[in-house]
């Protein structure tokens, strides 16, 4: 079993976006808008004891690109792999269905999660997402306006869901 991580950077207009892949199983395992070192200190405990390869994943590569043209659909066909509570990965995976250029709100996503009641936790879930964009938590909003979004602030959260065509909230 590779005891590494393939790391790949892609420049885009919310700064340098740093994805760890997972050879095993050409899964992201995180990703993040930091800049290599410092994306490196954001891995989980149990991946930062791999090393790292630089290598982009065909897929990964293939998805952002269409991505950075305004269409997002193929974010939600890359493989991920984090770890969380079973609510979190209900979670996470109902956020996956929201179609590029759409969004939904943190209690329709806890809705589609199965625990209706439960909007709060679903935006707690959002804040645990170390995969974005692959799990797209920008595509969540608040019933009230856009929410918040802790991969760089309102205004790339924004600027993400108008690459993609969707209407901004307020």
């Amino acid at each position: 079993m590779p005891i590494h991580l393939d790391v790949a950077v892609y420049d885009t207009p919310f700064g340098e976006l740093t994805v760890f892949v997972a050879p095993e199983d050409r899964a992201v395992v995180c990703s993040t808008f930091l800049p290599m070192p410092d994306a490196a200190q954001a891995l989980p405990a149990p991946l930062a004891a791999r090393g790292l390869v630089e290598a982009r994943d065909d897929a990964v590569t293939t998805a952002v690109d269409a991505w950075l043209r305004g269409d997002g659909s193929l974010l939600t066909t890359v493989p991920v792999r984090q770890h969380g509570s079973p609510f979190f990965s209900e979670v996470w995976e109902a956020i996956r269905q929201i179609r590029s250029g759409e969004t939904a709100s943190y209690g329709e996503i806890a809705h589609m999660a199965g625990r209706p009641r439960a909007a709060r936790a679903a935006g707690t879930a959002c804040g645990r997402n170390q995969t974005a964009p692959f799990v797209p938590c920008h595509r969540v909003v608040a019933s009230h306006g856009i929410g918040s979004y802790g991969f760089g602030g309102v205004d790339v959260k924004a600027a993400m869901l108008q690459l993609e065509g969707a209407r901004v909230p307020a």
